[in-house]
């Protein structure tokens, strides 16, 4: 109950709300693919775990449903927990489209995106949907739910469906800055599951990662000592859970969760602090706080370094030309840069502009293994015609040949001479 309260605290929706936001709009501008990693809660499970389920009840939502792959996409969901809000707000943003659409739309809104990315039938994209929730007594988080796992592909699917889906889970998972929620059911034994097997191999300590288990209902023997053991090393510990059932709305369907944790002789000996969706939203919502605060000030780092090597390099690039005469300008500056690095390397020998760390071929070395290779490259006998063709070209260019140190003049010029 103190967790909750100041979960609700204005203080608390104050500081944490702007953060999320801010995350949110640089997960928009696709900072990832500079990469900059952003604090990310990240759902993966086998499929059929109960993956959608959790997400529903944390959303108070329908989201798709369906024999197979139903999350075809990642799906970012963005909720927004508003008391002073009288009707729930969604919408969907893919692609560079932004479609409004109702708690009852919601399913239909989101398989008419996933065709839309990911075509019909049962192939998969790693291009995401956003669904932004605002309504009342929902969590502030965001979290991404990616496609269930499977080993067999199924008609419809492709042959490499498992190889897909793996690498869009790994790329999700593997950095440092996600949290993973690993959904696992409690009819299953939890070392088996595929999903455990992929978050250990990026966290192997357990360290980042939150289970939730779901079917409490279905599988209630030997639940307790599963999430007591922790065979399968999970860090930020369990939190059982009871799916909705049927037509049941989520209201009802808590307050059967509720009974069933209290009632139930086996699950109600588990501790009221590992059980029900109201903990694990505000599980995920003190990691999600704790982890934007721990990873925001690298980020800004990351973001403030990254500006000014753009900004660097925006200036030193040349000016929009819009004229023939700025062109000309523009060429003869060049001209004469070109001509100052080649004083500098082939007459004074002054070699400042090059990388110190380059270890290679330096000045005239350089300029005389490039005339070589282009010298290799001219025909060994010259085509007959009027006159020698390329003969002079080849001439002045075997005179090239040999490294002279600078300022020593060329062959021709000291036959000249003498």
């Amino acid at each position: 109950m103190k967790v909750q309260m100041l979960l609700h605290h204005p203080t608390y929706n104050n500081n944490i709300r702007p953060l999320l936001d801010a995350i949110d709009q640089l997960r928009n501008l696709n900072v990832t693919q500079e990469g900059i990693q952003l604090p990310t809660i990240v759902v993966v499970g086998d499929q059929s775990s109960g993956k959608s389920s959790v997400l529903e009840s944390l959303a108070g939502i329908s989201l798709p449903r369906g024999q197979g792959i139903c999350t075809r996409v990642p799906l970012i969901m963005r909720l927004k927990g508003d008391s002073n809000t009288t009707k729930p707000s969604l919408h969907l943003e893919y692609g560079d489209k932004t479609v409004q659409t109702s708690e009852a739309g919601i399913a239909a809104a989101i398989s008419k995106a996933t065709v839309e990315i990911a075509g019909e039938g049962k192939g998969i994209s790693d291009k995401p949907i956003t669904l932004v929730v605002k309504k009342k007594s929902v969590p502030d988080l965001t979290l991404v739910d990616l496609p269930g796992i499977t080993r067999v592909p199924v008609k419809g699917q492709p042959n490499d469906i498992y190889e897909q889906i793996s690498k869009i889970i790994m790329e999700y998972i593997a950095p440092k800055e996600s949290i993973i929620l690993n959904v696992l059911s409690a009819t299953v034994d939890f070392p088996t599951c595929e999903s455990i097997r992929m978050s250990r191999q990026v966290d192997q300590l357990g360290e980042r990662t939150l289970a939730v288990v779901t079917k409490s209902d279905k599988a209630p023997e030997g639940l307790l000592e599963k999430v007591m053991m922790d065979d399968v090393h999970i860090g930020l510990g369990y939190v059982c859970v009871r799916n909705r059932v049927g037509d049941e709305t989520y209201e009802p369907a808590r307050v059967e969760e509720e009974r069933l944790f209290k009632l139930h002789p086996m699950l109600s000996q588990i501790d009221k602090s590992m059980i029900g969706i109201p903990v694990l939203a505000d599980r995920l919502t003190q990691i999600q706080a704790s982890l934007i605060a721990k990873c925001l000030p690298d980020i800004v780092q990351k973001i403030d370094d990254k500006l000014n090597r753009s900004t660097t390099e925006l200036n030193s690039m040349p000016q929009n030309l819009s004229t023939v005469a700025d062109a000309m300008k523009a060429l003869i500056h060049i001209q004469k840069l070109v001509r100052k690095s080649l004083e500098n390397l082939l007459i004074r020998g002054e070699f400042d502009e090059l990388n110190p760390d380059d270890y290679s071929l330096h000045g005239t070395a350089r300029i005389t293994d490039m005339l070589h290779e282009y010298h290799e490259g001219l025909p060994k006998k010259c085509p007959t015609t009027d006159e020698e063709f390329l003969m002079e070209e080849v001439r002045v260019i075997q005179e090239t040949k040999g490294i002279r140190l600078p300022n020593f003049m060329p062959r021709s010029a000291f036959l000249t001479l003498l």
